[in-house]
């Protein structure tokens, strides 16, 4: 395995110097933002791919610092019910699979999107009830008329460019379980795997390890996040999980994103860690820090001196005592 950094956490510093101070850190990959959520700071597609010569430049200053790029991140809504937001989503999404075919990456990672619950609707709806039964109603609609063809088209256009799309699970989007991933997998093809975070398991009520070996056995394990969760034992019984407040409420809300170690002891890491290797996975775990009490350099420090200690490096031997 390969320890990596979600690198839109230094969108601040110039693209070189922030490769420069991950390198220092020891790290073997970055993970780069090309719009959407994350933004695209240090790489914007319509660049690179209008020139080669930027595009070889670029390529150029990760590999010089000893660096891969694990995969390009554009988080966003392709599916959403305003039709000028959705395009724009889309967009980015089919001109960063160009362009991690031209990189060489071979995982570009995003979310599912959510559709509305209508043609006609104006935002997302994502729900989270089987009753009333308006809810099953809108639910069938959106995976049959929006979620499975509008991925189904976008994983032919993956394969086509020899890239894997890793679909972050995440609440409020159409795939954010295990078992809704399994489904979109299954009808639009082995093309669609999960960007599997830890972090939104946990405050969803399900066990990363075990979530780990649901999708692991399947193969639909193409990137990793390392970020963890920290649930309030009181307020998760005024809130719930499904808490609406602001995360900058921290004393308040039901659960918030913590650096690895800090929401999770280093034991529980470390079974994740072993069962991404029990079903196969041996490429990157990419740091993701959105931790509300601490600075971005301290978070990530942390992050990266608790995963050397628990990742498991080298190939596989032989099982010399068998």
């Amino acid at each position: 395995m390969k320890l990596g950094v979600f690198a839109v956490l230094f969108a601040g510093k110039p693209f070189e110097e922030a490769l420069d101070y991950i390198a220092a850190k020891g790290l073997d990959a970055v993970e780069i933002g090309t719009g959407g959520y994350p933004g695209n700071a240090h790489c914007d597609p319509d660049v690179l791919l209008a020139d080669e010569s930027k595009l070889r430049a670029f390529k150029h200053a990760v590999e010089s610092r000893g660096l891969i790029i694990s995969a390009l991140s554009c988080h966003a809504n392709p599916l959403h019910p305003q039709k000028d937001l959705a395009a724009a989503d889309d967009a980015i999404i089919r001109k960063t699979i160009e362009l991690a075919n031209r990189l060489e990456v071979p995982v570009v990672n995003t979310f599912s999107g959510c559709p509305g619950d209508h043609e006609g609707a104006k935002y997302p709806n994502w729900p989270v009830a089987p009753w009333p039964n308006d809810y099953q109603e809108i639910l069938k609609w959106q995976w049959e008329e929006k979620v499975i063809p509008y991925w189904t088209e976008i994983a032919k256009l993956a394969e086509a460019n020899n890239v894997k799309i890793g679909l972050e699970l995440h609440g409020g989007f159409s795939v954010h379980s295990p078992a809704t991933l399994l489904r979109l997998r299954e009808a639009a093809g082995p093309a669609i795997g999960a960007n599997l975070d830890p972090s939104h398991m946990w405050w969803q009520g399900i066990d990363p390890v075990q979530a780990v070996r649901i999708l692991g056995r399947a193969g639909a394990i193409h990137h990793f996040h390392a970020k963890d969760t920290t649930i309030d034992p009181i307020n998760v019984n005024m809130h719930g999980v499904t808490d609406m407040q602001s995360y900058a409420l921290m004393l308040d809300r039901a659960w918030q994103f913590r650096t690895v170690g800090f929401g999770h002891d280093m034991k529980t890491w470390a079974d994740i860690i072993s069962e991404l290797r029990l079903v196969g996975y041996d490429y990157v775990v990419s740091i993701e820090h959105e931790d509300g009490l601490m600075s971005v350099d301290e978070g990530f420090s942390k992050a990266v001196s608790n995963l050397q200690q628990i990742l498991i490096r080298e190939p596989l031997g032989d099982m010399w005592w068998v």
